[in-house]
């Protein structure tokens, strides 16, 4: 024989679960299908984009920034490449950055192919002091030079 109670209470205890799942679904709430980047936070910047090609430059060659925003670097072409900064291409006081996360310039370069960010394949850093960064691409750094000006 059923207790009246327990059945009742374990009725509403899936109701309340099943209402509580309901909350977690993933239906892109936002109109979306749920595809693309992922929402940024209030107040964060937006990502930006450069793109590595194969005509063996970075487009574009100079983006600006504010303060706190991440730039992706992506391989869009069938070449690899790298993202390595110039050490005395970038404010005094900011945090060095290279694809393979070298720590430095001459260890980004002796160390090449470690490093590159191959076809499909991302870099990102994310700019938090103000100024001007210079960087290139190891292996085509004659011509694949690019700017992020970060305000």
């Amino acid at each position: 024989m059923y207790d009246r109670r327990a059945v009742l209470r374990a009725t509403g205890a899936t109701i309340a679960a099943s209402v509580g799942l309901a909350g977690c679904s993933s239906d892109g709430g936002d109109g979306s299908d749920g595809g693309g980047d992922p929402p940024t936070e209030p107040g964060t910047p937006a990502p930006v984009t450069v793109e590595m090609t194969d005509g063996l430059k970075f487009d574009p060659a100079t983006v600006t920034v504010d303060r706190g925003t991440t730039v992706v670097w992506e391989a869009v072409g069938s070449v690899a490449h790298s993202v390595t900064a110039y050490e005395d291409g970038i404010p005094g006081d900011a945090e060095y950055f290279a694809s393979g996360e070298f720590d430095e310039e001459s260890a980004a370069r002796s160390s090449y192919p470690d490093g590159s960010v191959g076809p499909d394949e991302t870099f990102a850093h994310t700019f938090a002091v103000a100024g001007e960064y210079e960087y290139f691409c190891v292996p085509h750094e004659s011509g694949m030079k690019g700017t992020v000006v970060v305000e």
